[in-house]
């Protein structure tokens, strides 16, 4: 016997158990943004590395750490995805959909990051992203943050999420803002944690975001953001709070936020969860005006977010929000014994199946005694067992029992439709 293949460390099999959660969140997510008018967009999973070195920014983490960049047979530097948003915005101006359009689009789907894998944190993980392109006013920024919040409400997540908010201005007033910042911290260079100190010559703006206690306290009497901000991005943010105002979402006002990719500008934004520990962040987003620009395009203003699709799976979980209907589950099991039972047993599921009733009927298949036949009806979880024989199929009735009571009725097979209907309802 061969050695058996396992999964890559961090790269998880999305059992059937599992699945029909994130056929569920999945839908209910679809059903939100097509109601706002949003489209799906789906592109490639593997780029060329030079889309994400400068749409996400050669500084970032993403692009120095955690890459899963290879050459191809011809020499071509590829990355695996490491985030959406390059992508989508690739997609749609090579399409022609961005210049002088506006476009809402969504996407879901596999991303990657070499990592060190920990609980809602994994090497290929999976996100639902959500763009829009071509409007530079904040009610568009408020659109997309009241779909969050309906999303959150028809997920029953609502009352345990916030939604933090922060504007770190266009790019000029961040350079004159990252400037004093840097000067600031050279001086206590020695009492930042490793990481700070390698972003202070990389990304300083990140070190706004760490949660060392030593480097917290250094940033106690840094120079604030705030001060820097430029008039008009003011302008946009007091603009956003009142348009979510108005729409009683409420938010927190977060000057640490600051969003770890290059390409943000004026608003940014986290729904964060007190639920999954360290993995606080459930979604997370921003404008990035620049970006489309940035990547050859013409200049495009953008804003939009990601979620991840396992850590809303686990937050679901951990407070129980899994409605039963969005389990597997099956409604009726149909058993047979006999040849002529077995073709009659076929038709009676596809008769089922055709009343578009939603209902998943399962037949047993591959033989088996009554007894074995009933111990997987029972083990199927059905609410129903549909038992044909030999003498049924000559009467041209089913024998029905329900599997919660243990009642069992005969029922004429073309009335079998109805039956079922008067037993789920009643």
């Amino acid at each position: 016997m061969g050695r058996k293949v396992q999964a890559i460390r961090g790269m998880n099999d999305i059992l059937p158990g599992q699945s029909s959660v994130w056929q569920y969140l999945e839908r209910t997510v679809s059903e939100v943004v097509n109601g706002y008018g949003y489209q799906q967009i789906r592109f490639p999973i593997v780029e060329q590395t030079e889309l994400f070195k400068r749409g996400v920014g050669e500084t970032t983490d993403i692009v120095e750490k955690e890459m899963y960049t290879f050459e191809d047979r011809n020499g071509e530097s590829l990355t695996l995805r490491p985030e959406g948003t390059a992508s989508c915005v690739r997609a749609a101006d090579q399409a022609g959909l961005l210049f002088n359009q506006t476009q809402r689009l969504w996407y879901v789907g596999p991303m990657f990051r070499y990592e060190r894998p920990q609980k809602g944190r994994y090497r290929q993980f999976h996100q639902i992203g959500v763009e829009s392109f071509g409007m530079a006013t904040p009610d568009i920024d408020a659109e997309l943050i009241i779909l969050t919040a309906r999303l959150w409400k028809k997920l029953g997540l609502l009352e345990h999420v916030e939604l933090q908010l922060n504007t770190i201005g266009v790019a000029a007033a961040r350079e004159t803002f990252k400037a004093a910042l840097v000067d600031y911290l050279t001086e206590f260079k020695d009492q930042l944690d490793e990481d700070s100190q390698r972003r202070l010559s990389t990304n300083p703006l990140r070190i706004l975001d760490s949660k060392d206690e030593a480097t917290q306290k250094v940033l106690l009497n840094a120079p604030s953001l705030e001060d820097f901000i430029d008039d008009e991005s003011r302008e946009h943010f007091e603009r956003l709070q009142a348009i979510l105002k108005a729409n009683d979402v409420p938010f927190v006002i977060n000057r640490s936020l600051v969003r770890g990719l290059d390409y943000y500008g004026k608003t940014v934004f986290e729904w964060v969860t007190s639920h999954l520990g360290a993995q606080a962040t459930v979604c997370a987003g921003g404008r990035y005006d620049g970006l489309v620009e940035q990547l050859g395009g013409r200049a495009t203003p953008a804003v939009g977010f990601a979620m991840g699709v396992e850590r809303l799976v686990l937050l679901l979980e951990t407070l129980e929000l899994i409605p039963e209907e969005a389990k597997d589950a099956t409604d009726i099991f149909v058993v047979s014994f006999g040849d002529e039972a077995e073709l009659a047993s076929f038709v009676v599921a596809e008769q089922l199946r055709n009343a578009n009733q939603g209902w998943t009927v399962l037949r047993h298949c591959g033989g088996g005694n009554f007894k074995n036949q009933m111990k997987k009806a029972d083990k199927s979880g059905a609410r129903f067992t549909l038992i044909l024989g030999e003498s049924e199929v000559a009467e041209g009735i089913v024998q029905v029992k329900d599997m919660q009571s243990g009642e069992q009725v005969s029922c004429a097979t073309d009335a079998l439709v109805t039956t079922l209907l008067e037993k789920l309802n009643g």
